[in-house]
This record gives structure tokens, sequence and C-alpha cells, in this order.
């Protein structure tokens, strides 16, 4: 009898087996998912679904077999390595599949590969050849062993805590949003796995023990399960969100930081932006905030600064009052910055900088270049005010002041012996019908801000993309494309092939202005996405004066002619940003752009739009699977309370249920043939087992014509006779009608007939 009883509940394993298979997938494919935070999708995802793909479904068709466990394990491995072979090692493979010494030997490199693109990638990362080995090998062989966990050693719940942390590796790498479709197409798949398990679980019990099931327990499983999900989705989009955390300079921690190494695309292209400040200023304009010089170039590395310090004092000036010649005019304008999510040494302030009040701490001065730094402290959560001396020649007078001065470090006009020759041969050709220093450097900002020139901080994509030297200057000038650190390192890499003293500042942009006005004035917030750098250019008897290479972004450096300011002293650049006639003011640069993604002041958030530009496409083509997997989904239900209600002993369900998986299989079941005649017809057309078709027949007529109540004892005979019809009929039907009957079940539209047959007097 224990024979009979395996040959009966093999479909139904195989069943569960394929049910707990498909469950896996896409669970896998759900943890995968956030992935794509970090990791840009592209070809990478098409190698990890066929790869995961081929090693479950030689699992599944291993056990299907009932081939031992342990054959099932080399199989999938020979599997998982030939595909990686098939996808990454074609050229050294043998007919393109099977791995030679050769292929093997390439692996190395490519995981060398794969290490350097993480080391030096910022997210979301295009990935190269040997990440995408990487990835793919690593999703394969997740894939290879929950499987033995899920289908060998049946622990689904074990396989789900691993999936979930899978899951959760790109959001503690890359705090953000919660990703709400990845969310809930995991939870799903791991509910259903969980389902099917328990479900095969209860079955083999009922085979040992006949009792009836009780289904209320799954039941609860399920609302409890289907409540957290909803609470999930409900409630973390309304729970405090971390700040970011960079590891790009600074001391770290909470918030975001200022990376002193001319690497603001890691900064850049996070995904999520957060407000870092807010200024109030009692200036025209909301001013730049410069935190750090950088003043040495090597050919490869621009160097912060770093000099002497004077302790800042809790009153008084820091550093002295700004020395310009006398005709000169000075503004003295004062403003105040309160510190949110920023954490960093350096501390933000508009130049050129006298007096720093407020903070709290230990913070030292450097006179040099007028910046302020701690060397155990930080920012966040600071309030302060500073007081600032601004310059404010005319145009006339600027023009007729010379660059540089004999007191000046050497090291600000110094380029190493190997400069491409592009970069000085652009820098004449460009400035060539320049009369003055100040209108050499107005031609070479004009050029940069021309539409020769395209922001991207996704170009160029050549290796040292983030880099400042020599060699990405050059690239640079070729392609044409990039953001603020390639326009000022460029400009100022020119400006010195020409003579001219130059230094780099890294900062923050004007903020946009609140649209409510505050005490004391406007207020300007400033976000993380407004981290930029940007050139300075030393004159005599005025300083180092900021200039705005940088394509569509700030407010370009254009000084005022005393006759057409009345004799007025004009703006400063830095400070009023420009001539109001005719620059832009920082918000219109910060929100009103022609070119998309060509500005710092939103570069992070373009960036994060592009990186997620995809989860659109995404979300609907996974709501056409679903739209499309609506019908089986449906069908499966239906059955399985058909089943359930014929293992309870109803024989109408069980005859019911048996007829609508004819009509799924295009046997046509009209309600004029009685159940006698419509039984002989699946025996003699279409190869069903006659004993099992008479079980059904003479339960549902005992039922119909003789009143009888239904036997729950032969409840599980009924439902195992519906399971093997359904078999034989599938076996009968070609593979394009069983893909149909998965995919479109007809008897969701065409009804197999009555419930229950009408009841005859004397049986046909």
């Amino acid at each position: 009898m224990s024979a009979d009883l395996t040959v009966l509940r093999t479909p139904r394993r195989r069943r569960d087996a394929t049910m707990l298979t498909l469950g896996l997938f896409a669970a896998i494919v759900s943890a995968m998912l956030p992935v794509f935070s970090v990791i840009a999708p592209g070809p990478w995802v098409a190698g990890a679904v066929v790869v995961t793909a081929g090693v479950l479904g030689a699992g599944l068709l291993v056990r299907i077999a009932r081939l031992p466990a342990i054959l099932a394990s080399a199989i999938e491995l020979g599997v998982w390595v030939v595909l990686l072979t098939a996808i990454f090692g074609r050229t050294t493979a043998l007919l393109g599949l099977i791995p030679t010494p050769a292929t093997f030997a390439s692996v190395p490199g490519l995981l060398s590969g794969a290490s350097e693109e993480i080391r030096l990638g910022v997210a979301p990362v295009e990935p190269a050849v040997g990440l995408a080995f990487l990835l793919v090998g690593a999703i394969g062989g997740l894939a290879l062993v929950l499987d033995h966990v899920v289908l060998t050693a049946r622990m689904p719940l074990l396989a789900g805590v691993g999936l979930v942390a899978v899951s959760l590796i790109p959001t503690i790498a890359i705090p953000s949003d919660v990703d709400i479709v990845a969310f809930v197409l995991l939870a799903a798949s791991l509910l259903f796995l969980l389902r099917v398990d328990t479900r095969a679980r209860a079955i083999a019990v009922s085979d040992r023990d006949p009792a009836p099931r009780r289904l209320g327990a799954s039941s609860t499983a399920l609302g409890v399960a289907a409540v957290a999900v909803i609470v999930a989705v409900v409630a973390t989009p309304l729970l405090p969100q971390p700040g970011l955390r960079f590891a790009t300079g600074g001391t770290g921690g909470i918030g975001t930081t200022i990376n002193p190494n001319l690497e603001l695309g890691n900064d850049l292209r996070q995904p999520r932006e957060v407000d870092v400040l807010t200024v109030r200023t009692t200036g025209p304009t909301a001013p730049y905030l410069r935190a750090v010089t950088l003043s040495r170039f090597d050919g490869a590395v621009w160097e912060p600064d770093s000099s002497d310090t004077v302790p800042v004092p809790s009153d008084g000036p820091v550093f002295d009052r700004v020395g310009v010649d006398q005709d000169i005019a000075l503004a003295d304008w004062s403003t105040t910055v309160t510190v949110d999510q920023l954490d960093s040494p350096w501390l933000p302030v508009p130049y050129p900088a006298s007096t720093v009040t407020g903070l709290s701490g230990d913070w030292l001065g450097m006179p040099q270049n007028r910046t302020v730094v701690t060397r155990a402290g930080s920012t966040r959560d600071q309030v302060y005010e500073v007081q600032a001396n601004v310059p404010r020649p005319t145009l006339e007078q600027i023009r007729a002041r010379q660059v540089g001065s004999p007191d000046l470090d050497p090291a600000l006009t110094s380029l190493p012996p190997d400069v491409p020759a592009i970069i000085g041969d652009t820098a004449r050709q460009v400035t060539a019908g320049a009369s003055t220093s100040y209108d050499a450097l107005i031609d070479l900002q004009t050029w940069f801000r021309s539409s020769a020139f395209r922001y991207s901080l996704d170009a160029p994509v050549e290796a040292g993309f983030d880099g400042a030297g020599m060699d990405a200057v050059a690239d640079f000038l070729q392609v044409r494309a990039g953001y603020c650190v390639h326009y000022a390192s460029a400009f100022a890499v020119m400006a010195r092939s020409l003579g001219m003293p130059s230094r780099i500042v890294i900062g923050y942009l004007p903020g946009t202005a609140s649209s409510i006005p505050q005490q004391g004035g406007i207020e300007y917030t400033v976000t993380s996405s407004q981290l930029h750098a940007w050139p300075e250019v030393y004159f005599q008897g005025i300083g180092w004066v900021p200039f705005e290479p940088t394509n569509s972004l700030g407010v370009p450096t254009n000084f005022a002619s005393s006759s057409t300011t009345g004799g007025a002293a004009p703006t400063t650049p830095e400070e009023d940003a420009a001539v109001p006639s005719t620059a832009p003011s920082p918000a219109a640069s910060s929100a009103d752009r022609g070119d998309t993604g060509a500005v710092e002041a939103g570069g992070a958030g373009v960036a994060a739009r592009t990186g997620t530009a995809w989860i659109p496409s995404v979300v609907i083509a996974l709501a056409l699977l679903l739209l499309a997997a609506a019908p089986s989904v449906v069908r499966t239900v239906v059955r399985r309370r058909r089943l359930a209600a014929a293992r309870a002993g109803d024989p109408v369900a069980a005859w019911t249920a048996m007829r609508e998986d004819a009509v799924d299989l295009g046997i046509p079941s009209p309600a004029s043939v009685s159940p006698r005649a419509y039984a002989t017809q699946l025996v003699d057309e279409h190869g069903v087992d006659a004993d099992d078709v008479d079980l059904l027949r003479a339960a549902l007529e005992e039922v119909s014509y003789a009143g009888t109540e239904p036997d729950a004892a032969a409840g599980p005979a009924l439902a195992d006779a519906v399971e093997r019809i359904r078999t034989q009929l599938a076996s009968g039907a070609s593979r394009t009608r069983r893909l149909v009957a998965r995919i479109a079940p007809r008897s969701l539209l065409v009804r197999p007939g009555a419930e229950a047959p009408e009841r005859e007097t004397t049986p046909v």
C-alpha cells in the first residue's frame, strides 16, 4: 500500500517542487532590485536572471527525476560554471561553453577589476566586465545555496532571512527611501514560499493521519502576514529618515561632509539630497561659502592648503581687514549660518571673512586663505555669524591691475613639465584677442560657459573621471562634458599656463531663497547637492577674485564699469554674484536651467533622477507582468478551493474541478451532457483512467440522485483522482495547449455547465 501511495503522491510532489522553485526565483529577483540603487542596471541583470533560472531549473529537473540530492548539487554547480563561462569566458572556452585552464586563469583578473570598480566607483556604479562577473556569479551562487535550503532542507524561513539581508545591503550602504516595489515583491515571494511549504507539510501529515485538516491556522497566518506588509509599506515612509553618511573626507559621521580631494562626484551622485545649512545675510544676495582652498598642484592631485593657524576668539576678529589699494572700495556684510546636516571639520564661510563669532568648540583660522577649521570638533549644529570685508573694484580698476605678486608662493603658478599640449594651446587660442589679464580670464570663463561644453556627472566615462589631474583636464577639453571639478581644474591649469597665479576653492553655491522673508533678511537654504568647486586668480591690490566657468551653473564673474554705475562701487562676483542686468541671480541659476542635469545646485538630484529613471519602466513592466499573471493566479485560487472542498468529501466540487481542468485544456464540457456520458467521453477520447473517472461519477450520482450525504472519509480519494485525471488530460494535450491552460485558463470565461448537474430519474 505504501508503494501505491508514493505513486499517487508523485504529481503532487512535482507540483510542490515546481511552485517552490518558482517562488524562490521570484524572491531572488525581488531581493536583487534594491541593488540597482548602488549598481546601475544593465546587461548584467539579464545575465543574473539567466544564471539564476538555469541553476534553479536544473535543480527542479533533478528532483522531478527523483535523483539523489548530492547529484543535484553537482549538476547545479556544473550549470552555474557553464553559464558563467558562456557569458564571460567564451573566447577561451571550448565550444564557448566548457571552461579551459585559460578560462579559470582569467578569473583572478576579473575579480581584481571588480575590486577596483568597487573601490573607486560611486553609486550607482556602471559595472564593467569584472564587476558584472562578480555580480552574476554571486547571484547565481546564492540561487544554488538557497535552492538546497528551500527544496532539500525545507527551511524557507532561513532562506527568507538571507534574502532580506541581501536586499538590505544597498540601503545600509547608501541610506535612501524604501523601495516599495521591491519590498512588496520580496514579501509576497517569501509568503508564497512559506505557504507552499506549509501546505506540502500539512498534506504529508494528512497522508499519515487522514483526519480532516483545519484551514483556520493557515488563514490566520496569511492575514497576519498581509497586515504586516501593509503596516510596513504605510509606516516606513513616515519614520524619521537617517542623514547620509559619506566616507569622502572630513570626519565622516552622520550627515554630509566635504571632500577636500576634488572627488565631489562621490557626493554629487548620491541618490538623495538633504539640507545642509541655512544662510541669512545683510548683503544683496546669498554669498558663495568656501570651506577649503587647494593651491599646490603636482600634475595629478590638487592638495588642500595647510599653513600656520590662529585660534578663533569668541569675540573679535580672526583675520585682519583685507589689504587692498586705497582706491578700491570695501563693503562690510554680515552673514549668519545655521548648520544642519553637515558634519565636517571645515567651516563654510563667505569670503573674505574677518570675524567669526558664535562657534562652540575649538576652531582655528588660516590667515593665508581666510578659512576656518577644527582638529577635533564638527560643523554639525553650529550657529555662527561672519563679518566679511568685500573688495568692490570697478571694471576699469580690475583691468588696470596685473595678476600675481612678488610676495606670492611660486607654487601658485607652477605646473609640471609634462603638461599636455592641448591645455596651453587651447588657453592661448581662446585668449588671443584679450588685451588685459582680466579680459583673458573672462574669455576663458565665457568659452567654458558656451554651448561648446555640457554639464554632466557621467561623462567622460574613462578611468580617472573624478580626478582633476593633467590627463583628466586634457580629456575634459576633448570631450567637453563634465562637472564643476573639471571646469575649475581646467580653468586653473589654463590660467597657470598663461602665467597667472590660481587656486581652486571647495564650498557651496548660494542657496535657494525662502519664499517667506525672515527677521533680519531673506533666508537661503543650501542643500548637499550644491557642493561646488570654482577657481580663483590673484590680482595685485585687490586679492583673490573668483570666477565661475561651470556651464549653466552659478553666476559668472562680471564687473561693472564705473560709467554705468554712476560712480558707485560695483558688486563683487562672489558676494553679489554679478551685475543684475547682465547675469542671472543665484536663485535662478539653481532653479531655472535650460540644460537638464547641467547644474551643480541640482547636480545630485539630477544624478539621482538619471540613475533611477528606469524605475517607472520597471514598475510598468512589473504591473503588466502581474496583470498577465492575474488569470493564472485567480484560477489557482479557485481550483484550490474546489480541491479543498473535494478533500472534505464534496463530490460535486470534485466533479466541477475535473470539468474545469478539461475546459482549460480545450475539452468542451456542455451542461447538456450527463455525468455518465461525459465520463465515457473522457475515457474513450482522452485516455483518462476509467477507475478514476468512475470514482468521481459514482460519488456524484450517489449524492445527486440518491440524496445521500457526502462521505468525508472518501474526500482524499476524490481529490487525488482529480489530480491524476488532470495529469492524464495534460499528457494528451500539446505543449502549447498546456501553456495556454496555465497562462489564460478558459474556465474563467467558459464555464463547464452548471455547478451541479440536474438530477435525472434514470441515469444514462
